[in-house]
This record gives C-alpha cells, structure tokens and sequence, in this order.
C-alpha cells in the first residue's frame, strides 16, 4: 500500500468551445438540456491521469492502464475534483465530482502482466477522405477504418495544454512528454477527420499504454470501428485504435465509445 492521496483539484476550461463539435458551445447544449457548454471527455480523462501519474511516475505512462466514463457534464470555470475511492497498490478506483454532482468515474491500474505491444500494423491505416461524408450507419459501419492525418505536437503545444488542464505533475515540461489527455485527444481526431458530425458526445474509454510519446514525434492512429448500435435511443459508436509514433512504436491502444448521434437529434427529426 501507498500513501493516501488527497482529492485533486483543478478548475475545469472548455478547450473545444470553438470546435466543430457544438455540444460544446453553451447555445447549442443548452438545447439538448445541459446548463452550457461540456469541457470535454478527453480533458476530464485528462484530470483524473494525474493520479496514477502522481502515485507511478512514467512507468504508469509506458505500462499503466485507465478505464474512465462519463456520466453527468463537468462545466467551464467549475471545479472538478478527482477522488480516489479505492485503493490498493496497484488499481484506483476514481470518481471525478464537479458542482456536487458525480460527473465521471474509472479507474487505473499497473497490470501484473504486460502484453507485447501491438503491431503498428495491427490496424488499419485508414485514409481521412477530402471531402467527409455525413455521419451515418453507413459511414460509421463496423469495420471501417478511421485514420487520421499524422500529427506533431511541439513543445509550445504541450506547454498550453498543461497550462488549459492545470496539470502539476513536472514530468511532461522536465522530459518532454506527450500527456496522456493528448494521447486520447487523437482518439477523436480519428472521428472528426472522417466523417461530418453534428453535436457528439464522448462517453467513455480504455487506455493500455505501452510507451511514451515525446514532443516532436509524428503521431497517427490505426483504428477499426467494432460497434455502431443504438441504446436508449443514442446510436453510438465504438472503436478501437493503436496510437503509433514514427511509425515504429506502439504508444497506447485505445477503446473509444461516442454518441454520434443523440437522442435528442432523433426525436426532433420525428417531430419535424
């Protein structure tokens, strides 16, 4: 066993609130019913890796593992605390509250065995079509590979993105390190870049990491879509993805589950 951790605290930021994706532009969301704009899946995620980070250092980020969902929006200028709520010596099980509700809970863990790293081929590649279809149950089909334009993220950009996340851990700044909420930030790159979406809603993932990503590496993903069904009247979709840098190394493989198209997009499509 470890020491115990106190709750984190970080102010939540809107990151996307000039995204394509309009779930995140207060007007918008408030039409589907939420008091505003939602700071995104991938930066609460972003919240709740500074634990196992804190508790493990890098060989959580070259071996560690994280399981997150969301359940209730976590809003610009709120705070969200990340709470772990149980622990032992190698699993947390965490919950992010935010505004006294509970907005997301996961958990992670240092597995007791560590698979091979996939194959940087084991995927896909996936080509990002000029012109991006609408998306549907046909753009959106199982099996459909989802790629994205490979991408280098710089010094300046990683200095930001802590800056937007609040992040205290000095290991990114101190060895150049791509963080973790980068890392699955990608894992939405590979939807946007595909295909045309209205408001989407990231509602959850499973991270295994496998090495680290550094600044100035050229970043892609390899991905194949597992599932599209409708649930609840959500049709969502699932995926998974290889996070590959240079070409040669595996980063993390991911599953990304989204709801393309919520319920509230078809209920007025029958009312119209």
């Amino acid at each position: 066993m470890h020491a115990p951790l106190a709750a984190y605290e970080v102010i939540a930021f809107n990151t996307a609130a000039a995204s394509e994706n309009k779930i995140h532009d207060d007007s918008i969301a408030q039409r589907f019913g939420f008091r505003g704009g939602l700071v995104p899946g991938v930066e609460v995620y972003a919240y709740m890796a500074h634990v196992p980070v804190a508790l493990w250092g890098r060989a959580w980020l070259e071996s560690g593992a994280a399981e997150c969902r969301f359940i209730k929006p976590v809003y610009d200028g709120a705070i969200a605390r990340v709470i772990v709520v149980e622990d032992a010596s190698s699993e947390v099980a965490l919950c992010v509250e935010s505004a006294g509700e509970r907005c997301a809970t996961g958990r992670a863990f240092m597995p007791s065995k560590q698979p091979a790293p996939p194959a940087v081929d084991a995927l896909p590649a996936g080509i990002p079509p000029i012109e991006r279809p609408p998306a549907s149950d046909g753009s959106l089909a199982p099996g459909r590979a989802l790629g994205i334009a490979p991408m280098t993220i710089t010094r300046a950009m990683l200095s930001i993105y802590l800056d937007d996340i609040c992040e205290t851990e000095p290991i990114y700044r101190a060895e150049g390190l791509v963080h973790p909420g980068q890392i699955l930030r990608l894992a939405n790159q590979a939807l946007v870049q595909n295909v045309v979406l209205g408001p989407w809603i990231h509602v959850g993932s499973k991270v295994r990491n496998y090495s680290v990503a550094r600044v100035g590496e050229q970043l892609a993903v390899r991905s194949k879509i597992s599932s599209n069904i409708v649930s609840k009247g959500h049709a969502i979709v699932e995926f998974d993805a290889v996070v590959v840098a240079d070409g040669v190394r595996s980063v993390a493989a991911i599953t990304h589950t989204a709801i393309w198209r919520p319920r509230q997009v078809s209920e007025n499509s029958v009312a119209s």
